[in-house]
């Protein structure tokens, strides 16, 4: 099969101009008086239940977790139970003053307008950061925390789990060789919002709950009574109103469906297509449902015009979000799977698979699977019930052929999916990762930079976050990313940089 130059000029900008787990400019940080590869880490968590518990348990096979950190001592129950010698906070500002010399690596998993300062507060201090993605909630934080992991040389992770799977790399490899060919437009799609969004009325102050200190969970945010929105039981995704799942929805708190999937569905695009070095040449939100002035809405589809990029033509990428089935594209063959793959009921006696994400006797292909053509046909060919999946994955459209992956990168494929017959994958140009924390935690003992260090997150959520803007403005908006500016929205622009509460305050960092 012939090889394309930009297989050739993207592999070896890739895998050899920078270094060796790929993707960041900053130079090997052994000489900065890290760990050895055998010496343990000592990891602290600010936000120790939900997203945080699983980082957490990411990190504890192999490193110390010496001091955890919540706001609801309800929600971190069970972490704080799993370790009952890590000293337990609700202010993290605490917690990094008195266990600050015992703690070499933070993880930051609380709602999105806190990951900024808190993870500022951590790199202040000489610590390594793990980040749950958004990253952040506005362009300005996002830039902020890339200009800290400069100044105090730490080792820095977006939790875009993605990033490290082998189809994120595969599909990478594909669209570089020149598979189908020079690639004008993505699909990216989402079922998210499963929390509450589009809301119009915000209901009467309730009883803070004891276990919840209310005052530290809005930290940056303007104050406001507390509301469990009538309800005395959370909700059937695990909330009450604003906490402690349903504050994705707010404008004040999360960045909605596309902050939350965005850095896991769009991973492979941003590889793939460089979108992080391009133009963004505009940006549109074309379709809403269920409007709000305090939430994002039910529904939306956002277009992002993208420059052209080294010999890569012009781009649109298309975000669908609120989806109860993948969309329907032009040229995709009728009955074709795009993005997640169904499963099928696995065979009586076999043993389950460990990364399920549904329950009962069904396969289910694991964020890291690859794709599987015999699986593939033996699903086509069942005549027993498959579990479809939720709704999420993304699709490249060249103008030789078509691509589509999973929700974190896995599983790509050309569509129709028959061309994976006599379909050999290019040759890896592109280092494999050891998994999203290892990759990280390797970074913190000195290794090469993680694959979604802040060099490479931060500009990664910049667009992205333009998407999020979009959402709360009509019109196509235009923006000059050298004066951090959108040039055409006075009421837009003021929301790149966020208002913070009084105590509450972020200086500005300069490397």
């Amino acid at each position: 099969m012939a090889f394309s130059r930009r297989y050739f000029f993207y592999g070896t900008l890739l895998a050899g101009a920078i270094p060796s787990a790929g993707f960041g400019s900053a130079v090997s940080l052994k000489s900065l008086g890290y760990k050895s590869p055998n010496e343990k880490l000592n990891f602290a968590a600010i936000g120790s239940g939900g997203q945080g518990a699983s980082n957490i348990s990411a990190a504890a096979p192999t490193e110390n977790i010496v001091a955890l950190c919540d706001v609801d001592d309800a929600r971190a129950a069970r972490t704080f139970e799993r370790f009952p010698n890590a000293p337990r906070y609700k202010d993290f500002r605490k917690m990094l003053d008195k266990e600050g010399k015992n703690i070499d690596a933070v993880i930051v998993a609380t709602p999105d307008h806190m990951h900024a300062l808190a993870a500022v507060w951590s790199m202040e201090r000489g610590k390594h950061v793990y980040v749950q993605k958004p990253l952040v909630r506005t362009i300005w934080e996002a830039r902020q925390l890339r200009a800290a992991a400069t100044k105090y040389k730490v080792a820095t992770q977006m939790g875009n789990q993605g990033y490290s799977n082998e189809g994120t790399r595969q599909c990478a490899e594909m669209v570089w060789r020149g598979d189908i060919g020079n690639v004008t437009e993505v699909h990216a799609w989402s079922d998210r919002p499963l929390w509450p969004q589009g809301l119009t009325e915000i209901p009467k102050p309730d009883p803070v709950p004891p276990t919840l200190d209310w005052d530290l969970w809005l930290g940056v945010a303007a104050s406001r009574p507390f509301t469990a929105g009538g309800k005395t039981e959370p909700d059937r995704f695990g909330g009450y109103f604003y906490q402690p799942f349903n504050w994705r929805g707010f404008y004040d708190f999360g960045c909605g469906a596309l902050g939350d999937m965005a850095c896991h569905i769009l991973g492979a695009p941003n590889m793939a297509l460089h979108l992080s070095h391009r133009q963004v040449v505009g940006v549109e939100c074309e379709k809403i449902d269920g409007p709000s002035s305090f939430m994002f809405p039910k529904a939306s589809v956002i277009r992002f015009d993208f420059a052209p990029y080294q010999d890569m033509p012009a781009l649109k990428v298309y975000w669908h979000d609120g989806l109860k089935e993948s969309p329907k594209i032009a040229g995709v063959p009728e009955g074709e799977w795009i993005g997640d793959l169904p499963s099928l009921p696995r065979a009586a006696g076999a043993a389950p698979r460990p990364f399920g994400r549904q329950p009962g006797d069904f396969t289910f292909h694991s964020p890291g699977d690859v794709f599987d053509l015999n699986l593939w046909k033996e699903m086509k060919a069942s005549t027993q019930p498959l579990r479809f999946p939720t709704p999420d994955g993304s699709l490249f459209i060249g103008d030789k052929g078509m691509l589509t992956t999973g929700t974190y990168g896995e599983e790509t494929r050309l569509i129709p999916t028959s061309k994976m017959e006599d379909f050999h994958m290019p040759p890896p140009t592109l280092t494999r990762s050891p998994g999203h924390m290892r990759d990280f935690i390797r970074a913190a003992k000195g290794g090469d930079p993680a694959c979604s260090n802040f060099d490479i997150a931060a500009p990664f959520v910049e667009w992205m976050l333009l998407g999020v803007i979009a959402l709360r403005h009509k019109g196509k908006l235009t923006y000059d990313p050298a004066k951090m500016q959108i040039t055409n929205n006075k009421e837009a622009n003021a929301l790149l940089k966020p208002q913070y509460r009084k105590g509450w305050e972020m200086p500005a960092i300069k490397s």
